[in-house]
């Protein structure tokens, strides 16, 4: 019988992997960049587990995210909301909560209550709520993202008014041109993708366990200002970023129980 189960969450950035036991322990996990071709970023992810010993032709595999009909080896490609509120139950220990899940192109807001989706919502490509959006806003600084993220602490006062990538970096380059500091525009950058989640997540949070998954999920200044933004704790866990991978990991395993 199938004692481990594997779960790809391949994202537009990033592809995470991730390696369950029967006990539900996360035993091996991973990320690759997704790249151009999320078949070549497939095909990387199963030679790595072929050489840890994890063979996803012999155990169960389930695919998920922007390229998850990309996995030719996967049994089964299922929805992100499903794996990402999976994920993010087992990772928090509860069946009653708010996931935000801030990706490279959308961020997800996903309400749980008593282990089942009752509502979720998801922003568009262009907003500023998105990693996508961070990562360009660093680059135009000249830093990079967890930089830019330490930085923004030191800063205040500057506000970007625009939801939209390419707009905003013109108020971005419009504000260094002017000789604001750099600590200034950081802090602008990523308050205005916390207004921006906090505005979605309110609308679907009532009450009890916040948690931040995702790449951002790793910086504490950014679930510190959602905190401060929804008037609650945001909780947020090492193995947050592999929420969707790991979801995966238990669907396959509820796929090989069925047999």
């Amino acid at each position: 019988m199938t004692t481990h189960y594997i779960g790809i969450d391949i994202g537009s950035t990033c592809a995470k992997t991730a390696v369950l036991s029967e006990a539900e322990e996360l035993v091996l996990s991973f990320v690759l960049p997704t790249g151009w071709s999320s078949v070549d970023t497939a095909e990387d992810i199963r030679r790595r587990l072929c050489e840890a010993g994890y063979d996803p032709a012999e155990l169960g595999c389930v695919s998920t995210g922007y390229g998850r009909v990309a996995v030719p080896f996967a049994r089964k490609a299922v929805t992100e909301i499903t794996c990402h509120a999976r994920g993010a139950m087992l990772l928090h220990h509860s069946r009653d909560l708010t996931v935000i899940d801030i990706g490279g192109q959308d961020t997800k807001i996903i309400r749980v209550e008593d282990g089942l989706v009752k509502d979720f919502m998801m922003n568009d490509k262009c907003s500023a709520g998105t990693g996508r959006f961070l990562e360009v806003m660093a680059n135009t600084l000249g830093l990079r993202p967890d930089d830019m993220c330490d930085l923004a602490r030191q800063g205040g006062g500057v506000s970007i008014s625009s939801m939209c990538t390419v707009f905003a970096e013109s108020e971005v380059i419009s504000l260094i041109g002017k000789g604001e500091k750099k600590e200034n525009i950081a802090f602008a950058v990523v308050d205005s993708i916390v207004k921006k989640v906090a505005s979605q997540a309110s609308r679907l949070e009532k009450g009890g366990l916040v948690c931040l998954t995702g790449g951002l999920c790793e910086s504490e200044y950014i679930r510190q200002a959602l905190g401060e933004q929804l008037r609650t704790r945001v909780q947020a866990v090492a193995e947050g970023r592999y929420a969707g991978a790991v979801g995966a990991a238990l669907c396959a395993r509820d796929l090989a129980k069925k047999g």
